[in-house]
């Protein structure tokens, strides 16, 4: 698994068969999640152009090779912080969530500076109850203060893990249900993320300068966890692991150890992100342009629409 992949343009130097998608690592070329993906992008290279939620000097090595086969690339990401810079509005959740947003943010208040390790592994993915516990030793043995997310739906099967075991960390960690996970990873207390490596909390953990232990669960986010660790050297990549001595060691690595390694290199990507989506950056560039040819083809279309309502018509008199 970790022999290197070598035919992936712009990757031959660091992608492992370890780091494939998920759907890469079917038995059978006939498997049908392999087969869509396969479709979907030959039905893609037809199009006028991609959008694409990244930018340029996060993935340039990338967008290198994907601009040699089609047209027109819109790099216009992080989306979230193209939105904030445009319209500069916070978007919060529904009123339901406001009294679990309190309580989250009023214990980091509390919490030293870059002193937390914010754990969520977003909507989707389900643990079992001993992984999920693996994580909660591993972090209460690091001696961190952390603050674990645990949706309804994470923890799969009847196994029900006793919420005795989390009331019993109230003084070093938290748990909760759900957390506004952008305002969270913008709070000052916060220093590292362990995540799932999923795109939209990768570029939100970029954006905000944070550090990243990532645990992929599946689709791109293997590929996402091995250039957080190795390509943009914001992070540690823990996958195909389950276990509370390596929890233990990955965030006193990330928190204490290489702890000034990582955050200058967070730094760094976080100034980018930012100048990217600012006015004259080639993400705000892009966007503008992206909405300025989209308007051009509904005028390309509108005026062949009338040509083709003129010529029925003189067809009719005639």
């Amino acid at each position: 698994m970790d022999k290197l992949v070598s035919n992936v343009p712009g990757m031959e130097g660091f992608l492992r068969r370890r780091d494939l998608p998920s759907f890469c690592r079917a038995s059978d070329l006939s498997d049908s999640k392999l087969q869509h993906v396969v479709s979907e992008t030959h039905h893609a290279a037809s199009g006028y152009g991609l959008i694409l939620n990244t930018f340029e000097e996060l993935e340039e090595f990338s967008l290198t090779h994907i601009r040699t086969k089609f047209q027109n690339v819109y790099t216009i990401g992080p989306i979230h912080a193209s939105l904030k810079t445009k319209t500069a509005l916070q978007m919060r959740s529904s009123s339901v969530l406001e009294e679990e947003d309190s309580k989250c943010m009023a214990w980091l208040d509390d919490q030293a500076l870059k002193s937390v390790v914010y754990v969520s592994f977003g909507n989707m993915a389900v643990l079992d109850a001993h992984q999920l516990m693996e994580f909660w030793h591993g972090l209460v043995n690091s001696g961190k203060p952390f603050l674990l997310v645990i949706p309804g739906n994470l923890i799969s099967g009847q196994l029900q893990v006793p919420r005795v075991h989390f009331e019993g960390t109230k003084q070093r960690g938290k748990a909760v249900n759900w957390a506004p996970q952008e305002e969270v990873l913008a709070h000052p207390a916060i220093g590292g993320f362990l995540t799932h490596c999923g795109w939209n909390s990768t570029l939100e953990s970029i954006c905000e300068g944070v550090p990243m232990i990532c645990w992929p669960f599946y689709a791109d986010q293997q590929v996402n966890s091995r250039l957080v660790g190795e390509v943009w050297k914001i992070g540690l990549d823990m996958k195909d692991t389950c276990d509370r001595v390596i929890v233990v060691k990955m965030v006193k690595e990330l928190m204490d150890v290489r702890r000034e390694e990582f955050v200058k290199s967070a730094n760094q990507m976080a100034r980018l992100a930012r100048k990217s989506v600012s006015r004259g950056g080639a993400s705000y560039c892009n966007l503008n342009r992206l909405i300025e040819d989209i308007k051009s083809m509904n005028r390309v279309k509108q005026c062949f629409a009338v040509g083709i309502e003129v010529l029925d018509t003189e067809s009719s008199i005639t």
